[in-house]
């Protein structure tokens, strides 16, 4: 059976927790995406982090083995931009709450970015920027509650970093939110302008969406009506997939990018199928129970395929109770985080 490289044409890759984090690649990223593109598929680097323009996300993305060209990434304020730049005029004026990558998107779509209220902006684009401080919340709260259109590049309420989760754009839309009494706009993931830019830019006819994050890759993935690989480099932890609502569910997991070299069959999830090579589950009176055969030969991932079976358990069930969860990994002696 082939392999996803060769069962999708184009990646939809997320970024922070999928290919680095931080400053450093994931282990195995930049190897597993160098062999995709020898088989064939075409990366398209998706991320909902706005603060950079694509031309930085590539170098950035080459500086850690990951060869990269900016017209190859696709951002959220990207998104975002097209989304203004559909309901307003040429020239109009957005104000920026927000990094250079925001910038430079509008730019790109004809539009003015302004950095205060009195500027008179027609618009208000909201996206993650570490260097954000009080004023410039501050003058996007006026210009919202006087009424502007407020396009927000995503609402993730964490990012990953080297020291754990951190504040994501979420928190600060937040803060304009509950000072201006409005809602945004929002452009990224997982809402559809995000996968809707990525398909435009990358004439796709069959991607396939790979995250690490339920709330955004994967139900984004769902709401377009696209195929989804999820990977536990970044945020997601297999209890919380284990416990996952419909709509929020991958068609695939795998350890990492590594995954993408294997058959679908091996790395599919789906309510009903609670056996995954060595490994059976159950759900009795509501608590998961995992047990195991004799190792099948030719299996990779093992723990793995202990997390699929307890999904295909877990889905088909009327309920579990979560405590089970982590209890049956404990006793199948795989402990998770």
């Amino acid at each position: 059976m082939f392999a996803l490289t060769r069962t999708y044409d184009v990646a939809l890759l997320d970024l922070d927790g999928v290919v680095y984090v931080g400053e450093r690649a994931v282990p195995h990223a930049a190897e597993a995406l160098v062999a995709a593109r020898d088989d064939g598929m075409r990366l398209a680097f998706v991320t909902n982090n706005a603060s950079r323009p694509a031309e930085t996300v590539a170098a950035h993305l080459s500086d850690i083995g990951v060869a990269a060209a900016p017209e190859e990434v696709v951002t959220s304020a990207q998104a975002a931009a097209r989304v203004l730049a559909e309901r307003l005029s040429a020239g109009a004026r957005v104000l920026v709450v927000g990094g250079e990558g925001l910038e430079v998107a509008l730019r790109e779509r004809g539009l003015e970015p302004v950095g205060s209220a009195d500027d008179g902006p027609e618009a208000v684009a909201q996206g993650f920027s570490p260097d954000i401080g009080w004023r410039a919340l501050a003058e996007g709260t006026y210009a919202v509650a006087s009424g502007a259109l407020w396009v927000a590049t995503n609402v993730d309420a964490t990012i990953p970093t080297t020291r754990g989760r951190a504040p994501g754009n979420g928190t600060l839309v937040s803060a304009v939110g509950r000072a201006s009494g409005r809602e945004p706009v929002v452009a990224g993931k997982p809402e559809p302008p995000m996968h809707r830019e990525a398909i435009l830019r990358t004439g796709a006819r069959r991607p396939l969406v790979v995250g690490d994050r339920l709330d955004t890759d994967i139900e984004g993935a769902e709401r377009a009506g696209v195929d989804s690989l999820l990977v536990l480099t970044g945020v997601t932890d297999p209890v919380e997939l284990v416990l996952s609502p419909a709509g929020l569910r991958p068609t695939y997991l795998g350890a990492d990018l590594r995954a993408l070299h294997e058959p679908p069959d091996r790395l599919v999830v789906e309510p009903g199928r609670s056996s995954h090579g060595p490994w059976k589950a159950a759900v009795e009176g509501g608590r998961l129970r995992l047990w195991r055969d004799e190792p099948a030969a030719g299996t990779s991932a093992p723990e793995l395929d202990a997390v699929r079976a307890a999904c295909g358990a877990a889905w088909a069930a009327d309920g579990v109770e979560p405590a089970s969860v982590r209890d049956a990994f404990a006793a199948a002696n795989w402990a998770v985080a």
